[in-house]
């Protein structure tokens, strides 16, 4: 089985700083958890990171720094994984679903301005798949109307738009490092954000509340720990480090496939000309009246993984029975994307050529 994603770390890369880790019996709080942390913010041109056990939490907590509760509106890129909008209703706020483009699956900038009323409390941009285009754009109608953007960037590592790394773009940032992404900790994620006031809120509530004060916790609100371990925080400073060469790899596999796959009628999901998209998934919409569902079926019995693009978050079960607001584009993409393998080494002329296969079976049928 072709697999459809590999991560870019070894056990080997990894087993000296285990040992040493495991030497000093510090496995949180340590020297890796900082080092790793003062990298991103390197890496990124950042003020303020902070680790955390998920993008979820990250998402949670920046929704909690900007005081948004109960009878807000947050109004959210509607093609995502639930993650996006499930942390809003978490917190008792009514998530707004903005459609998005057709071609680089993002929250369309005139879906935003329909939207915005004087509930707004915020904002939260998807990078879909790890394509930032159009949040500069966003973020200039967030700045007019005084909303705080949040870019959930849970793909979007090593991605940038007009020469701005994601992470530096948006009021807050979350990453993740789930086992799916260019850069994995196994679980975890990081919230990066320049905003002085908000980083300052941020380091008591992701501290259990506490400031330190004489040598001595003192407890002056509520908190959380989301915190990351030494362990992972290693895995993490392997991967930053070779992060640009994963990126430039990936959109090299990409352009290979695009070559082989436009000619079927595939069509690849867009980047703006002033993007570097790092391709976290690579996902193409299948030719118009083709089963989507049929092809993925095919792809595995043919030993290759693929799956879904993702969700139209408005029509998944709960939220369409809770809110019938529907978005017609990002239904049609949910129905009409395919995700395939993209990494170092896979056999990408083999996945065209089955999907060459399928296709002409069509036209036989």
């Amino acid at each position: 089985m072709i697999k459809l994603i590999k991560p870019y770390i070894t056990f080997h890369e990894v087993e000296e700083d285990f040992k040493r880790i495991f030497e000093s019996g510090t496995f949180t709080k340590g020297e890796y958890v900082n080092k790793f942390l003062q990298e991103i913010k390197t890496y990124l041109g950042v003020d303020h990171a902070f680790l955390t056990t998920s993008a979820t939490t990250a998402l949670t907590m920046c929704l909690k720094s900007l005081g948004i509760g109960l009878g807000d509106e947050v109004i959210v890129s509607d093609f995502s994984f639930p993650a996006t909008v499930n942390v809003v209703e978490d917190i008792g706020a009514m998530p707004i679903f903005a459609d998005v483009d057709q071609d680089t699956f993002n929250m369309k900038s005139e879906e935003l301005e329909k939207k915005i009323t004087k509930k707004t409390k915020a904002v939260i941009f998807v990078d879909a798949f790890g394509n930032p285009s159009g949040i500069s754009k966003i973020k200039g109608i967030c700045e007019k109307h005084q909303i705080p953007l949040i870019e959930d960037a849970a793909c979007a590592i090593g991605s940038s738009e007009n020469g701005v790394k994601v992470g530096k773009i948006a009021d807050l940032t979350c990453f993740s490092f789930h086992p799916r992404k260019l850069l994995t900790t196994g679980e975890g994620g990081v919230i990066t954000t320049n905003k002085k006031e908000i980083a300052e809120i941020m380091s008591v509530k992701l501290n259990h509340g506490a400031i330190v004060r004489d040598g001595m916790a003192d407890f002056i609100n509520y908190g959380y720990n989301y915190r990351l371990s030494e362990l992972q925080a290693a895995m993490g400073i392997k991967q930053l480090n070779k992060l640009e060469s994963i990126v430039k790899s990936r959109n090299s596999i990409a352009d290979e496939y695009k070559k082989r796959l436009h000619l079927l009628g595939f069509k690849r999901q867009n980047s703006l000309d002033n993007v570097i998209h790092n391709i976290q998934s690579l996902v193409f919409m299948v030719p118009e009246g083709m089963n989507r569902d049929h092809l993925i079926t095919y792809l595995t019995e043919n030993g290759i993984e693929s799956t879904i693009g993702t969700y139209c978050l408005s029509n998944t079960t709960y939220y369409k029975n809770k809110y019938n607001s529907v978005q017609p584009i990002a239904k049609y993409l949910e129905k009409n994307t395919v995700t395939l393998p993209c990494y170092d080494n896979v056999d990408h002329k083999y996945i065209s050529n089955i999907i060459e296969k399928y296709v002409r079976t069509l036209v036989e049928d």
